[in-house]
Formats: C-alpha cells, structure tokens, sequence
C-alpha cells in the first residue's frame, strides 16, 4: 500500500538571492583567478541541461552509478539494521535513488528527504520517486549540512540514517575541503548510521575532457548559463556570446575544471551585486572542479573522518565507486 508522498520545500528565497549576490560578488572579485560557486549552476535551467548531460554517451559517470545501485542495493539495505530513514545530500531528480528505496520499503515504510538547493530539482524528485510505495518524500530546500541538521532533528525514536550522497559531487570539493565536510557529516549522525559516497574514479584524460566537453555543446550550455541565471536573477548584463566553455584537467591535482573564457575585452555589470567587473580577452572565471580518486583513497579519506568503510563496489565499465561508511 503506498503512503502519500508530498514535497515541502523550506527556504527563504529572499536570503538565497542576497547569499547568490554576495558569493557573485565575492568570487568574481577575487585577485588573480575569478570564480564562481559551482552549487549555482543548478537553477531551473541548468537541472534540465544536467539532466541531457547525464544522457550523453560521452558522460558515463550517471550510468555507472545507477548500474552500481541497481546491482547493490539489496546489499547496501542488508548491512542496515531496521528502521532506517534516508537522507539524500544534493538529490537532483532522485533518478538512481529509486533501487535504494525499493529495496528499504520492501522491508519496512521509509521516510525520505531528498535535500537540494533548486526547488525544480525537488520537484522532479517528487515526480520520479513519489509513487514508490510505502515511501513518504519531504524535501528539504537547503544547502547540504543545513538541510541534514533540519532532517536529524526529526530522528524518530531508534531510528537509522543512511545519507546518500550520490553522483560524485564529493568531487566538487578540493580534497581537504571535501575530507572536512565529511567530517562535519559525521558530527550530525549518530554511531550506527551510515553514508553511501560517490566518487569518480581516475581514467585517461582524454576520455575525461571529452565528457565535459562533449560534441553536441550540451555542457557547453550548462555552463553558460550560470552567467545567464546571474543576468536573469541580479540583474547583469553578460553578453554570453563573448564568453566560450573551455575544460583542463589539472595532473597535479586530479582533476577537470570548467571555465568561461572571455573572448575579448570587456566589462560586465551586476546589479545587485553593486559590481562592475573588468575582463581582459582571455580571461576566465572558474566555475567548477571535479576531483578523480583512487578506491583506497576514498576509503582513507571516509576512515579519516570518521567513519569505518564497511563495503565497496566498483564499475569497470566507466571506473567508479560507491562506498559504504558507517558512523561508529
């Protein structure tokens, strides 16, 4: 029998957009190299490119993911003990997240809080996974550890978390910084919970570059558009059509990096930033990192935070992982 399912997003957008004004502000005014905060490629927009980016065949991340997940869930659920409630950090479409809930509601009703910051992905979490049955959805429109402090603070009487963090956004981090918020994850859990962690795993840098700078441009417009959402939503004036994608991969630091380069001299005004900024041609602004591992080191990195990695699975076919920690 199912149990309703409903979304209810928390947030103030008035605080989102002044938090997006200042991070704009902060970042593009940095000495040196410009950047911006990749968690702002996620608007309306740029979740439903997302979404055609995860169908490229270039970009095999989201699909060895969800092998792993359709493979292991009954695994990972197995190594849980009863009940257990699941949070889900930066939870997009909730697409992979099915085979994990099917298999937790075959054995007891579940509780799920998919937590992201665009509201467009909440809803389409709702719609992908709100008519599994036994499962209730409430949504948290937070960023990550806001979101889980709000979700742990509805912990039922002996009751388990499993938090998922899904799609190998720890990658988005520099690695001490994605260690810390690890850390900073297992502050809010209790001994006996558990974190299922993502991590894209290293490959050649050939077949890296071409997944986030695939032929049809389609990554290309994902990552345009951030200067697009900042035009629309702080009142800017980027002319887009004087700014190209352009993809690295850093050897010292494993890792791909997405830029905006500027195409020729130029200034851009942002209004409610209270910003005018200068770009010389050539120029870029950074706008996202994705860190590679090594299995062992995303098991250390897990284990230095806290946690015991209690299982591990990986995909071949497009070298990746997903490990299983638990809060001791």
């Amino acid at each position: 029998m199912a149990t309703a399912a409903r979304i209810a997003t928390h947030g103030v957008t008035g605080k989102q957009l002044e938090d997006f004004a200042a991070d704009v502000r902060a970042g593009l005014s940095k000495p040196g190299q410009k950047e911006l905060p990749s968690k702002y490629l996620y608007d309306e927009v740029g979740s439903a490119l997302f979404e055609a980016i995860c169908l490229l065949p270039e970009y095999g991340l989201s699909r060895a993911g969800a092998r792993l997940l359709k493979r292991h869930a009954e695994d990972v659920i197995d190594r849980l003990p009863a009940p257990v409630a699941v949070a889900e950090l930066g939870s997009g479409s909730g697409t992979k997240t099915r085979w994990i809930l099917e298999a937790l509601s075959r054995r007891q009703p579940v509780n799920y809080y998919p937590i992201d910051i665009s509201r467009t992905a909440l809803s389409r979490c709702w719609q992908e996974l709100g008519r599994i049955d036994s499962v209730s959805i409430v949504g948290f429109e937070r960023a990550y550890l806001d979101g889980l402090l709000d979700v742990a603070s509805r912990r039922n009487s002996g009751e388990r978390f499993l938090v998922l963090f899904l799609g190998s956004t720890i990658g988005n981090f520099d690695r001490p910084a994605g260690e810390a918020f690890l850390r900073e994850v297992r502050n809010v859990l209790h001994p006996g919970d558990a974190l299922l962690l993502a991590t894209d795993l290293e490959k050649s840098v050939s077949q890296l570059l071409l997944a986030y700078d695939d032929p049809a441009g389609v990554t290309a417009a994902f990552n345009q558009n951030l200067l697009a959402r900042i035009n629309r939503e702080l009142d800017a004036d980027f002319d887009l059509r004087f700014f190209r994608h352009e993809v690295r991969y850093d050897e010292e630091n494993r890792r791909v990096e997405m830029h905006l380069r500027s195409a020729r001299r130029q200034t851009a005004h942002i209004a409610a930033a209270g910003l005018h900024v200068n770009f010389a041609e050539g120029e870029t602004i950074w706008t996202e990192s994705s860190h590679k591992y090594r299995c062992d080191e995303a098991a250390r990195m897990g284990e230095r935070a806290g946690f015991r990695c209690a299982a591990q699975w990986v995909d071949t076919e497009w070298p990746f992982a997903q490990s299983l920690f638990s809060a001791e």
